[in-house]
């Protein structure tokens, strides 16, 4: 039986207090069990994941493909994922602010779950994981909704987990797979305010500013990547070409591959022609502004829609800066708030960056490919977000909690 959206969104609201009074070792259990019930059901990921795709094969680039694939090495990794977050402490137990007031009300400032999240994102499956791993952990029931592209392989991983939920009695209702991959199906989730406490996008940039600009329920901005690497004067150089390499042409289709180069101009003419030439050999078509052209006539001239664009692709664009307060402006000018990086060895340098940089990270020597959850020891991660409030950056799992306040008397009146 095929539910509908707002179905969905009424059954994961009345299951959240099942899911939020799971104690930390059953929640633990469940994610252990889940990760070998991926192990058993490998060989069935994997031919749900070959008919994806197969079918969008002649639609997606190669990157694109490489971050829809599942095989034997990505299950593992989704596997280790999720035993990773049951290792994790438990984001609801506290320590709790603790006080007295002046008529001796004793307060206690708890964390709880955030209720239902609602989730909609691209073609990664693995995505599909994390955020079930991290929403259970965090006493949360979830909705998802993947892509189109990846949409058999996420069914089969959704159906595993919830096998797992009822096995052990549980509603599976914890966790939901939308699979209309219509627009309709994200409208509707955008106007849910009745069962959906959150919403996190995770997509291109003109697909979360839709979101942001057009839903009624609390978002969380993630993911878009416009992404900068600033190559100051004090440089060194080889390290340099190392992390700019690693941070474009490891994983070019997430968020965290950088996709704008910009180079002192007092090193220009010696610098370019190496990372060029590092980035041409791995088939980095490269982009320019004319003072970099100048230096190397192959370089494509660069309009300046592709200032803005974040390319999933083995594509980047490079610019000539006078100084690093140039650098800053055009960074700040540009930026998606993401991840941004110097690369300098001059530690004034380094604070002005740091300081003057407005991006949820930002990195000194060092590629922005590291900007994950798991990287920076959160076992998973639901999102990046990009926004001020609430949660910034890789988000783990106390992003999904918030608090509520339990006040206990002994007949104080207010005078």
């Amino acid at each position: 039986m095929v539910l509908s959206v707002q179905e969905m969104g009424r059954r994961a609201k009345n299951v959240t207090n099942q899911v939020a009074m799971l104690p930390l070792e059953k929640r633990n259990a469940l994610l252990l069990e889940m990760a070998q019930a991926l192990l058993n059901k490998q060989e069935d990921i994997i031919v749900a994941n070959q008919k994806d795709l197969s079918e969008h094969a002649q639609t997606l680039s190669g990157p694109m493909q490489k971050r829809l694939k599942l095989d034997a090495v990505a299950i593992q990794d989704i596997a280790a994922s999720l035993r990773a977050v049951a290792e994790l402490p438990d984001p609801l137990a506290g320590p709790y602010d603790e006080w007295r007031t002046h008529v001796d009300l004793k307060i206690i400032k708890k964390i709880v779950p955030l209720g239902v999240v609602a989730m909609v994102f691209e073609a990664r499956p693995n995505v599909t994981v994390d955020a079930a791993a991290l929403t259970l952990k965090s006493g949360n029931a979830v909705i998802l909704r993947g892509g189109k592209e990846a949409k058999h392989s996420n069914v089969m991983l959704a159906t595993i987990l919830r096998q797992v939920l009822t096995d052990n009695q549980l509603n599976p209702d914890i966790i939901q797979l939308i699979t209309d991959t219509s627009h309709e199906s994200v409208h509707t989730l955008l106007h849910m305010r009745a069962f959906i406490d959150v919403l996190i996008p995770r997509g291109s940039a003109k697909f979360i500013d839709f979101v942001v600009a057009n839903a009624t329920v609390p978002v969380i901005e993630t993911g878009a990547g416009n992404t900068h690497i600033f190559v100051d004067a004090s440089a060194d150089q080889d390290e340099a070409v190392r992390i700019i390499h690693n941070a474009k042409t490891q994983k070019p289709s997430v968020c965290n591959a950088a996709e704008k180069l910009l180079i002192h101009e007092s090193i220009a003419a010696e610098f370019l022609p190496k990372i060029g030439a590092k980035l041409v050999a791995s088939h980095v078509e490269l982009r320019g502004d004319e003072a970099s052209r100048q230096i190397d006539a192959s370089i494509l001239p660069a309009s300046d829609l592709d200032w803005d664009t974040e390319y999933n692709d083995l594509i980047m664009s490079i610019k000539i800066v006078s100084d690093i307060d140039m650098a800053i402006d055009w960074i700040n000018a540009h930026t998606t708030h993401h991840s941004e990086t110097i690369i300098s060895e001059t530690a004034e340098n380094v604070v002005k960056f740091m300081n003057g940089v407005d991006a949820a990270v930002v990195y000194q020597n060092a590629s922005s490919r590291f900007t994950d959850g798991f990287e920076f020891g959160f076992g998973a991660e639901i999102g990046i977000s990009t926004q001020k409030l609430h949660a910034r950056g890789p988000m783990g799992l106390p992003a999904l909690t918030t608090i509520k306040y339990e006040v206990f008397g002994d007949g104080q009146i207010r005078a």
